[in-house]
């Protein structure tokens, strides 16, 4: 078994830091992919998401040294596709859950490994709250040794703070498809022309004193104005606004 260095420790928290501090998801995957390298040895590596549409299905792929989208392959053809449904986060070999004779008879090695000159493949399972939220394939090709223990124990480290980022964008996601422009807003609660204006610089983040002179109305008349919008909206506070209207169109 491998001893762990300091460095490796350093890495792997390094690895954890821009899990959750890369702002574009897409662009935290693939430093993922590029960066585990250091650790794990591989050739190629997938990395996708569920589709919006159908959780069952994979959609969003992040690529490494593989040049094609195998979602509808792996869609067809996966007999793994219960263990990614299964609620909970998992590292596995492939040859932990299939005889060697086994797998290279079945069509998804056929279709799938032989094509690429893949032999062995590591995946990593995401989910939180019982929520599927990514699947990763780390592959090696033929005639190399398949994965080891090592190489499980490392993802493991790693799994549960990439469910968490990943189920956290998608709860973002979500609260941003529920809410509505300043637009529809004034269309849906009939909003007049100043109550619109005033809506939009509130949007906008300015200030009570900002929104009073680039009106040109008084303190009190700008309170009586946002008044009138929680009332139309159905809302007491700032706060409940932001929640439900988008502060870009």
């Amino acid at each position: 078994m491998r001893t762990f260095e300091t460095s490796d420790w350093i890495f792997l928290n390094s690895i954890i830091y821009k899990i959750y501090t890369t702002a574009d998801e897409a662009v935290m995957r693939t430093q993922f992919l590029e960066q585990i390298r250091m650790l794990v040895d591989y050739d190629s590596a997938d990395f996708y998401l569920p589709d919006p549409t159908d959780p069952k299905k994979l959609s969003s792929p992040v690529l490494y040294n593989c040049d094609t989208d195998l979602s509808k392959e792996y869609e067809d053809l996966d007999y793994s596709r219960d263990l990614m449904c299964s609620g909970k986060s998992l590292i596995y070999r492939e040859t932990d859950i299939i005889s060697e004779e086994k797998r290279k008879d079945t069509d998804y090695y056929k279709k799938v490994y032989v094509p690429n000159r893949w032999h062995y493949s590591l995946q990593m399972v995401l989910s939180y709250k019982r929520h599927f939220v990514g699947v990763a394939t780390f592959y090696r090709c033929i005639g190399k040794k398949d994965f080891e223990y090592d190489d499980i124990f490392l993802l493991d480290q790693l799994k549960d703070h990439m469910a968490y980022r990943l189920y956290h964008d998608e709860e973002q996601k979500g609260e941003l498809s529920e809410k509505i422009t300043v637009t529809e807003a004034v269309a849906k609660y009939g909003l007049t022309r100043r109550e619109h204006k005033v809506l939009r610089l509130i949007m906008d983040g300015e200030d009570n004193e900002k929104i009073s002179e680039e009106l040109s109305i008084s303190i009190n008349t700008l309170k009586k104005h946002t008044l009138n919008i929680y009332h139309k909206l159905g809302i007491n506070n700032r706060v409940q606004m932001f929640k439900m209207i988008r502060e870009r169109e």
